[in-house]
């Protein structure tokens, strides 16, 4: 069999046919720059604080419970497990949460096109937002005590 090797030209023609198939098959889901750019917009972070992403405690997808609420989700990292209940309230919703090891330490949710809302956990770790805006939804946890450390859930929508 003979190598066949194309002409420059050729192959510009025979790429932009791929990537016409490629945008016409699969896509890039609606949004998907927007959250991207959301999760990674992490201007209020001081440099000198270290910056630790949480992962989901369990990788099976997120179950919605009855009436489509999210329900229970946990995310974990390191020493650090943050548990958040998230129960809808008419147009917005109420997170209960939980951080273990527990503490005083800062807590801020970010919703995507609607800022963010903060609290401090109490010495039990726990801490409750009230009338927090439905969307793309990250969480950010402020650990005190030791070295200053931010550890970011990944992005959901709530």
């Amino acid at each position: 069999m003979d190598d066949y090797e194309m002409d420059p030209a050729e192959q510009e023609y025979w790429l932009a046919q791929v990537a016409r198939l490629v945008d016409e098959l699969d896509p890039v889901p609606p949004g998907l720059v927007e959250r991207a750019q959301f999760a990674i917009d992490l201007e209020d972070i001081d440099a000198e604080v270290e910056l630790e992403a949480a992962r989901w405690a369990d990788q099976r997808p997120l179950a919605g419970v009855r009436g489509g609420a999210p329900g229970t989700i946990t995310f974990f990292v390191g020493d650090l497990t943050v548990m958040v209940n998230v129960t809808r309230t008419g147009e917005k919703q109420r997170i209960d949460g939980w951080l273990v090891p527990a503490g005083e330490h800062g807590v801020e949710v970010r919703v995507a096109d609607h800022g963010s809302t903060a609290t401090t956990a109490d010495e039990g770790g726990r801490f409750v937002l009230t009338e927090v805006p439905r969307g793309t939804t990250q969480i950010l946890v402020r650990m005190n005590g030791g070295k200053p450390r931010t550890v970011v859930t990944p992005t959901v929508e709530l």
